[in-house]
């Protein structure tokens, strides 16, 4: 039998906004793109995506604007993020075990054997989620377009 789930995974929101942000950032800069197109391109739910959006902007990564020349566009600070900053804009400190947050209450932190692997475990972790930028994903980006087919995007200019 092969298992399918596991506990440690990233939630829906934070795989959109890292998809979300990656697809802004190989866009030329100060050129915004509209939510269904940028839906679109990046395979997930307008309605969800437009929650997590709003995050993001609350989080000083992209920016929104209303209108004829609206839409959404990926910050200087949102293209120099890392991986790691995104997910935490969405869903707060990563930790790969309860006893990893600080302040919490674990009896056995000083005597339990796995503790030193969850802590080798934990900062390895970041530090890969650290080195990730996502411009440097934007980069590397070739992932084709849900069912092969090639994705018109919608993108308004920056009329300042």
């Amino acid at each position: 039998m092969v298992r399918t789930g596991s506990t440690m995974q990233l939630t829906r929101a934070a795989d959109y906004a890292v998809r979300a942000m990656v697809h802004l950032a190989t866009l030329p800069e100060h050129e915004r793109t509209l939510l269904p197109a940028l839906a679109r391109a990046t395979g997930t739910p307008e309605s969800f995506l437009s929650k997590v959006l709003q995050t993001l902007c609350r989080a000083g990564m992209i920016t929104s604007r209303r209108g004829q020349s609206g839409g959404f566009e990926i910050l200087p600070r949102g293209r120099e993020a890392s991986m790691r900053e995104v997910i935490e804009a969405i869903d707060g400190p990563i930790y790969i075990n309860v006893c990893m947050i600080s302040g919490a209450s674990c009896d056995r932190k000083s005597y339990c054997p796995a503790h030193p692997f969850w802590s080798k475990a934990q900062e390895a972790m970041l530090a890969v989620l650290e080195t990730a930028t996502v411009a440097a994903m934007a980069a590397e980006s070739s992932d084709p377009p849900p069912n092969g087919e090639a994705v018109a995007v919608e993108s308004v200019e920056n009329r300042n």
